[in-house]
């Protein structure tokens, strides 16, 4: 899959290297399980692994198209908290990469995929202080379905959801 500026592709070995800066690029309000841990984890082995047990994952590498290099990833996971079999939307870019509209392009390309395929609505959950990517799910036209993950000590969590279909319109 490809946008004017970026490559998306199936993930590989050799991105490990960035899928670990961006676990040590996560915010504070993060939660634990999603942050480098006290020893050090995962590192790169950890992040390897999970590539490979990944086989058919739907999260793809984010390459820039003028440098070749992996940025970050994006794509659609599987079982999470949208409404049965609907997917939900998931990126990340290395702090490097931000306010140059990156992850709204990507988003964008892996949301013309999920229309092609044949989904009426894609889901995506953003904590409400990541200012950054609900602005980026504001303009893919996401917006807040009334429907909250269980709140934390990491602070609220916002559902929201896209309609996919042509010329509809999002709603809860």
């Amino acid at each position: 899959m490809a946008t004017p500026r970026l490559r998306l592709r199936k993930q590989a070995l050799e991105d490990a290297p960035v899928f670990r800066h961006l676990w040590t690029e996560r915010d504070e309000r993060v939660p634990a399980h999603r942050r480098i841990d006290a020893d050090g984890r995962p590192d790169l082995d950890d992040i390897r692994a999970h590539i490979r047990d990944a086989e058919g994952s739907s999260l793809l590498t984010v390459e820039r198209i003028d440098t070749g290099e992996s940025i970050g990833y994006c794509g659609l996971v599987y079982g999470g908290d949208g409404v049965g079999d609907e997917p939900e939307l998931a990126f990340e870019l290395l702090r490097t990469e931000h306010n140059r509209g990156y992850a709204t392009e990507a988003a964008r390309a892996v949301l013309d995929w999920a229309v092609r395929a044949g989904f009426d609505r894609v889901w995506a959950g953003v904590w409400e202080w990541n200012l950054a990517s609900r602005r980026v799910l504001e303009k893919l036209g996401f917006i807040e379905s009334g429907r909250e993950r269980p709140s934390s000590d990491h602070g609220r969590n916002i559902l929201t959801v896209r309609t996919l279909s042509a010329g509809g319109k999002s709603t809860p």
